[in-house]
């Protein structure tokens, strides 16, 4: 048996919108994704399926909602749910199931991000080049697309299987990235990097240039100062508390005994990044400040969320942000991989 419907039943290939998120936020993907996709919604732990109108082909991966603006979404992909019968074959029901998604690109292996989800990973890993290899022969492999196949595995014989567009899309498969920071002075430097590669991508086309300025708010113990002054900007790293040795000796780094509140640059700079631990409201108010100022042009910052009502708190944030500084502001608002009780925000004011 290829799936709960069976392999070639005729009934349409995509029914489901499937989600991935940070253990523990499935109400909040819900939430964002609107009151009417919140009917039949179903979570589990680091995953939701939201019942989608069944369609085929690329429309069903057109319907999909615009990826880069959801907050809690690390992946999400537009497909049916299946089990597989005998967990000695699975490549054969997934290769019958992959053949109604049609051509595709790429094709990701996924599993929830749980204990219980990597111990399913093995399997994922395991089954990886197997699965490519038949895909190959089948001619269902194509390079230039755009589309691909996920298969999420819930646990060794059921899951979901489906498509997204790549350029609608994820940019690291269940939105996990590979960073390697050997020598940062915090775990903290990998939410930097993860939200530089996210919202600005490999060339930041000058957003982002060796021989800039930033300020680093809230620095201690400098693991965004680390991250920015490798990256070769000149930063004010400003904290009571003192910086580590490797932050120190990142590059051009001037630190500054002083608090993030009340800290105002001598002059403008091109970046201000702002971790600081307190509530989101005084650190939206913080960097408001700072744009509507002119004290900076671009920022990254972190928002601290409250344990209730995490998504409307976010909402009425940006909101505000968005009604205070104008239709100029581009803000965009996403909760990392390398993130806890936090989302991570980039705001520029044109």
């Amino acid at each position: 048996m290829a799936s709960e419907r069976g392999g070639s039943s005729g009934a349409p290939p995509a029914d489901t919108i499937v989600v991935l998120c940070r253990s523990g936020f499935e109400a909040e993907c819900i939430a964002e994704l609107g009151s009417s996709s919140a009917s039949g919604a179903v979570s589990g732990g680091g995953f939701v399926s939201i019942p989608a109108e069944p369609r085929s082909g690329d429309e069903a991966a057109l319907r999909l909602p615009r990826f880069r603006g959801l907050a809690f979404a690390r992946d999400r992909f537009l497909g049916r749910a299946f089990r597989i019968a005998d967990p000695s074959d699975r490549i054969s029901p997934l290769l019958s199931l992959a053949r109604e998604f049609g051509p595709i690109g790429t094709v990701w292996l996924q599993h929830a991000d749980t204990e219980d989800g990597r111990s399913v990973g093995r399997l994922c890993q395991r089954l990886q080049a197997r699965f490519e290899g038949g895909l190959g022969k089948a001619g269902l492999l194509r390079a230039a697309s755009p589309r691909r196949l996920h298969v999420l595995f819930l646990d060794g014989t059921h899951g979901f299987i489906g498509v997204s567009d790549a350029r609608n899309g994820a940019r690291w498969s269940m939105g996990i990235p590979r960073l390697r920071l050997a020598g940062a002075p915090s775990r903290s430097a990998s939410k930097l990097e993860e939200g530089l590669l996210w919202f600005l991508g490999d060339d930041p086309k000058g957003l982002l240039a060796p021989g800039m300025s930033a300020v680093d708010l809230g620095a201690a113990p400098g693991g965004w100062t680390w991250v920015l002054a490798r990256r070769g900007l000149r930063v004010s790293a400003v904290d009571h508390g003192r910086l580590s040795a490797a932050a120190l000796d990142a590059g051009l780094v001037n630190y500054v005994s002083a608090d993030a509140f009340t800290y105002r640059p001598q002059r403008p700079v091109d970046w201000m990044v702002c971790d600081v631990v307190d509530k989101p409201a005084r650190t939206a108010a913080l960097v408001q400040r700072w744009l509507q100022q002119r004290w900076c042009r671009r920022t990254v910052f972190n928002l601290k969320l409250p344990m209730k009502q995490r998504h409307a708190e976010l909402q009425r944030i940006l909101a505000r942000l968005l009604q205070d500084l104008g239709p100029g502001l581009r803000l965009e608002a996403r909760q990392l991989y390398h993130d806890r009780e936090e989302v991570t925000v980039f705001a520029t004011l044109g």
